[in-house]
């Protein structure tokens, strides 16, 4: 009933649906010059030949789709693959980050007209959806093409699962139409049986096959040089209202080593320069990297508010706090900080990332903090003991790299569909 309902609703409420993306586009979260692709139009044609279709919510996801998309084209390089995400922070990073035979596009409304005139241009000969965003329309008018639908790394949280248990009979209907769900964990796979999906296996998270981000090699010497002698960490992916907390973290961290650098990596750039003035307004110099500031000896927090470069402040940073788990729940993926040796720090709102999560702590690469006064401290402890840091970040790193063969698994089983639409 929920289903048929919501078809209805999203073609009644046309002009509210309308009215709310002209607002998303006037507060910076739609893309201008590509909005069109928002409502199913492109301007870039449909390559000949078979298309696979790869959708993902934002950042995390289309990080997960790369090494499948690269693994694809390598094995069978005649194939094309189209991406759809819906930020604009995940179309930055896949513009830089994507193969070529790969092309982006947003993922249009999930209204009826735009889907189809998306699908109808489109024409892809499977789809693969990754991890939890299920928009009814565009699964059902897929479905209806007869376009076969997999969901990859699919994951379930527990607010989620008991959401969805007050619709089961719209999130059943939506999973049936999967020819199958492969589950990041086995309590996912477990999740997606239980809420209806018709056929589930999980063959380990697809985040473990990452491979670990790039950081410039000549930025990377340049900015050692600048940060020599200095400790120094990373708060990275933060959102709004944990800024101010690494502020406070920071002031209670240098009072036992004084010449602290603190590096802050906010998850939305575009934030840069009303966190630089929070920051400056608690005392702290700052040094804005989207502004091309100096990083100088007296450099409290260098705010590196630019895209793509989340590699090199791994690199350069022996110890991570992963951030939207301290004030926010969810967290952020722990494994990126983890393949490149980092000690991983990080509140206790972490259910996104919960198995992983579980697998660092359980192997003692990672601690949980619960409030700023106690990052400072085992910030403080981690800096006074390196030996300490470096145990956690060979721990982090070999859970990083125990489920190396989550890719070749996947693949296989992929390789049938794939050889349906061989053309």
């Amino acid at each position: 009933m929920m289903l048929p309902l919501y078809r209805t609703a999203t073609t009644l409420l046309a002009p509210a649906i309308s009215y709310y993306l002209k607002r998303r586009m006037a507060r910076g979260k739609e893309d201008p010059a590509r909005f069109n692709e928002r409502q199913g139009m492109t301007k870039q044609p449909r390559p000949e030949g078979s298309l696979v279709w790869m959708h993902g919510a934002s950042v995390g996801e289309s990080l997960s789709m790369l090494p499948l998309i690269e693994s694809l084209l390598k094995q069978r390089p005649e194939f094309h693959v189209l991406v759809t995400t819906g930020t604009l922070t995940s179309a930055r990073l896949m513009a830089e980050r994507l193969p070529e035979g790969a092309i982006h596009q947003y993922v249009p409304v999930d209204r009826i007209p735009y889907v189809r005139r998306f699908l109808d241009h489109w024409k892809p000969d499977l789809a693969l959806w990754f991890e939890s965003e299920f928009w009814p329309n565009l699964i059902c008018e897929t479905s209806s093409r007869h376009i076969p639908l997999i969901l990859i790394n699919g994951r379930i949280s527990p607010d989620s699962f008991a959401g969805w248990q007050k619709a089961k009979g719209m999130i059943a209907s939506l999973l049936g139409r999967f020819a199958v769900c492969f589950g990041q964990s086995e309590e996912d796979r477990e999740r997606l049986e239980a809420l209806g999906a018709p056929k589930t296996a999980c063959i380990g998270n697809l985040k473990f096959a990452a491979a670990p981000l790039p950081a410039d090699s000549e930025e990377l010497l340049r900015l050692e040089q600048a940060m020599t002698g200095r400790p120094r960490w990373v708060a990275a992916s933060t959102h709004d209202g944990e800024e101010a907390l690494i502020g406070e973290t920071h002031r209670m961290a240098a009072k036992s080593h004084a010449d602290l650098l603190t590096l802050l990596a906010p998850r939305h750039p575009e934030r840069g320069d009303a966190i630089a003035a929070l920051l400056r307004g608690q005392g702290l110099e700052v040094a804005q990297r989207s502004k091309d500031e100096p990083l100088t000896a007296k450099t409290d927090i260098y705010l590196t508010d630019t895209m793509g470069e989340m590699g090199l402040w791994f690199t350069l940073c022996p110890i991570v706090f992963m951030g939207k788990s301290l004030t926010h729940r969810g967290g952020q993926n722990p494994l990126e900080p983890a393949k490149l040796g980092c000690a991983i720090l990080h509140g206790p709102g972490m259910e996104n990332f919960s198995y992983i999560a579980g697998r660092l702590a359980e192997a003692k690469g990672s601690q949980t903090v619960e409030t700023p006064a106690a990052l400072a401290e085992t910030l403080k402890q981690l800096i006074a003991e390196p030996e300490t840091a470096e145990q956690m970040a060979l721990a982090a790193q070999k859970v990083a790299d125990a489920e190396a063969g989550v890719l070749e698994r996947l693949f296989e089983n992929l390789d049938p569909f794939f050889k349906e639409i061989e053309r």
